[in-house]
């Protein structure tokens, strides 16, 4: 079984957004960049799990973006990937994101592609159902628990009150989040064997995105705290009746 683990770059949550051009562009300068989360701790230790058991035979990486990503995804590299590739390109349009993984990889038979359920930067949720449909494989989405039992996988996911168990055969699209995997820390060894790791980097198709960023905002500052004494509820009650939303 081969399995493909889509890796996107993120702002490192401590990270103080800016934004430039009247607020129309994300202003990268100063910014630390990280593996998304739940591409890393899940849908790639869980991979990386599946190699060590004798499911998987490789675990490629891929990512979309320019020369800046390449130390994120030597990270990925060191965690266990055998080889990345990155197309070279940058978009914040999940249909683009998306059709460039699916232009590299339905050459490649892939059996298994594996992504987080959403990035951290634009919380789309989207991308891996899109890849699904553009590689004409099933798609099942927010996995908590990814079994494989010759060409049957088993995945758990959360629904709405409860948790549905789907059977699907292969080839196969799963976005992963908390539950599919324990997250791990690459050793030394680890990193020193990613440095010389095949890192291919490959031209990007002519994809039109279907959606454009018209301006970015902050969120409202949060407000202050009114402190009022356990002796005065009718001050307390009359604030709740006037100043008081309910969220």
């Amino acid at each position: 079984m081969k399995i493909l683990v889509c890796i996107s770059q993120v702002p490192d949550t401590t990270t103080k957004i800016a934004f430039s051009d009247n607020n129309t562009n994300f202003n990268t300068q100063g910014v630390t960049f990280i593996i998304n989360p739940y591409d890393e701790w899940y849908a790639l230790v869980r991979a990386l799990e599946l190699k060590e058991g004798g499911v998987a035979s490789a675990v490629n990486l891929v990512t979309v973006g320019k020369a800046d990503a390449e130390p994120v995804i030597r990270k990925a590299l060191a965690l266990g990937g055998d080889e990345a590739i990155r197309i070279d390109t940058d978009s914040n349009d999940p249909y683009v994101v998306a059709a460039q993984i699916a232009e590299y990889a339905k050459s490649e038979n892939y059996d298994l592609v594996l992504c987080g359920k959403e990035s951290i930067d634009y919380n789309n949720g989207v991308m891996g159902a899109m890849l699904a449909e553009l590689l004409d494989m099933n798609y099942i989405g927010f996995a908590t628990s990814i079994d494989v039992a010759g060409s049957i996988a088993t995945v758990k996911r959360e629904i709405e009150g409860g948790e549905e168990t789907d059977t699907s055969s292969f080839p196969l699209v799963i976005s992963c989040q908390k539950g599919v995997a324990e997250a791990r820390i690459p050793n030394m060894r680890g990193i020193m064997a990613a440095r010389t790791k095949p890192l291919k980097v490959v031209a990007p198709a002519a994809i039109s995105p279907l959606s454009t960023i018209a301006s970015y905002e902050m969120p409202p500052a949060k407000s202050g705290v009114k402190m009022i004494s356990p002796d005065n509820m009718d001050e307390l009650v009359h604030l709740l009746h006037t100043e008081a939303k309910v969220i």
